[in-house]
């Protein structure tokens, strides 16, 4: 049996796509360490992530953009980016394992399991992968972006981020329909 774990990562952030990543590990081959992304340190969860990619029998990253987010809301956009990681996989699992309590729409049969990043091996190597990528994204809009500091928060709501979306207005990567950002637009309109 081929089991592909999924999680997602950006769900409560202002800013930026929200990233999924699903990961069917190789039960011969064991890596240390493995578990929620939250758990661990940037340097453990990019030391992990090479192992991962390394050592993984498939792994995809799947997303879904800012203006998806808008549209069809938080939730159904991490669905959607969870769906296209499943997509995207060079070998196609027999089962799929998800964190949380909710299930995308994939052609396997697929279950939902809460603190699933923490329980299953191939669910927390998604929640490194999808997490380690987001990160990166959000420092390359950092870059872009640089007056809204980015890189140090990964866009969620600090009191920095909010001072600064005050300051500098709303960026084309928020998201719009997330409540801090919807107040400003109304507030500007």
């Amino acid at each position: 049996m081929l089991i592909a774990g999924v999680d997602e990562a950006g769900r409560g952030p202002l800013a930026g796509a929200v990233v999924a990543a699903a990961v069917i590990l190789d039960s011969a081959y064991v890596i240390d360490g493995v578990t929620d992304s939250k758990k661990l340190t940037a340097r453990k969860r990019d030391r992990l992530e090479l192992e991962i990619k390394q050592h993984a029998i498939a792994w995809a990253i799947g997303r879904a953009e800012v203006d998806e987010i808008d549209k069809i809301n938080i939730l159904q956009a991490s669905l959607l980016a969870m769906s296209r990681a499943v997509e995207g996989l060079s070998t196609q699992p027999t089962h799929v394992q998800v964190d949380g309590n909710q299930c995308p729409q994939v052609d396997h049969p697929v279950e939902a399991i809460v603190k699933g990043d923490s329980l299953v091996a191939a669910i927390g190597a998604a929640s490194i992968l999808a997490k380690v990528a987001r990160d990166r994204e959000l420092i390359a809009l950092d870059e872009q972006y640089p007056e809204y500091g980015f890189a140090q928060h990964k866009g969620y709501p600090t009191r920095g981020h909010i001072a600064a979306l005050e300051r500098h207005g709303v960026s084309p990567v928020h998201r719009r329909s997330f409540g801090p950002v919807r107040r400003l637009c109304m507030r500007a309109s």
